[in-house]
């Protein structure tokens, strides 16, 4: 494969296909030792800004977000991937923990979009600027990503500031589509829902022996502004059950959240639950799910429960 996304592999063939990577290259700083200093620092459903301490998830996958925003950093053997950047203000916190882990965002290769609000990729310019990589969204989330302005079908349109452009290279993924980077194989999962460019990623993460599927589930839950109701969109409403139904149907052993504690990140991080769960995709799914179902069950009755 080349160094470019390869189109046309099916899913469950393309996380099989993709590269493990591996702990051959351990961080200066021992991340796995911060598990608890994260749980310890902060809470659930914490501030979007608030920087915490990064940590090793597994593998050579890390976690360099902030107590209330996901990033997720993968080392390959030739360079970084980043997973989501956060706010513009939380992007610092962000570069400081890669950079705290020993590593220069000149060595990102390539940045990920989960999806396309600015509490996720507010900051999505700034980490282009100083790393020149390309930005991998989803279809309908690179028009968003390229004018920093809400679509108009988003159930949240409206409720969003504007984000800053990226005026750099943006590749579009298709559901399926592998980013094939820095010896790094990450495969793209189309989720929409929540948003319409909405891509969960999935990659392979090999410690010692133990070899798992990493997923960053994207957000899916059916928040809206006041006026939305998704009940006059049945085509949306379609759209949004088979992501999910996507999602519940992948190889799945570890689970990341945009939001940390929509996968109860604090309370697996302090041990109170398992940190790998090979049921946990289906189980999230299940959760949102039955929240789409509470959410049309509400308008039915005249309601609307953003």
């Amino acid at each position: 494969m080349s160094d470019k996304f390869v189109a046309m592999l099916p899913l469950a063939a393309a996380i099989a296909l993709a590269a493990c990577t591996h702990a051959s290259d351990p961080a200066p700083l021992a991340p796995e030792e911060n598990r608890s200093r994260w749980a310890a620092t902060c809470e659930d459903w914490d501030e979007w800004d608030k920087p915490a301490p990064p940590y090793r998830i597994h593998g050579q996958t890390y976690y360099v977000g902030t107590c209330g925003i996901s990033a997720i950093l993968i080392v390959g053997r030739d360079g970084l991937v980043l997973i989501d950047s956060g706010t513009m203000k939380g992007s610092e916190a962000v570069e400081a923990s890669i950079v705290g882990l020993g590593f220069s965002m000149r060595d990102v290769k390539a940045l990920l979009v989960s999806h396309e609000h600015y509490d996720h990729i507010g900051g999505m310019a700034r980490l282009q600027r100083v790393s020149e990589a390309p930005v991998y969204a989803g279809v309908d989330a690179a028009p968003v990503v390229r004018t920093g302005k809400d679509d108009p079908r988003d159930p949240q349109h409206g409720l969003h500031d504007p984000m800053e452009p990226v005026t750099g290279s943006i590749r579009a993924m298709k559901d399926g589509e592998i980013v094939e980077i820095a010896g790094v194989s990450i495969t793209a999962v189309a989720t929409p829902g929540h948003t319409l460019g909405a891509m969960s990623w999935a990659w392979r993460s090999c410690e010692g022996r133990e070899c798992l599927t990493l997923v960053y589930g994207d957000s899916l839950t059916p928040v809206s502004a006041d006026a939305y109701r998704f009940s006059d969109h049945p085509d949306y409403v379609s759209m949004f059950r088979r992501g999910i139904a996507r999602l519940a149907g992948l190889d799945c052993d570890l689970l990341i959240t945009p939001h940390p504690s929509a996968s109860d990140m604090r309370t697996r991080l302090a041990e109170q639950a398992p940190w790998v769960d090979p049921n946990a995709c289906r189980a999230y799914a299940a959760k949102v799910g039955k929240r789409l179902d509470d959410r049309l069950a509400e308008e039915a009755k005249g309601g609307n429960a953003r």
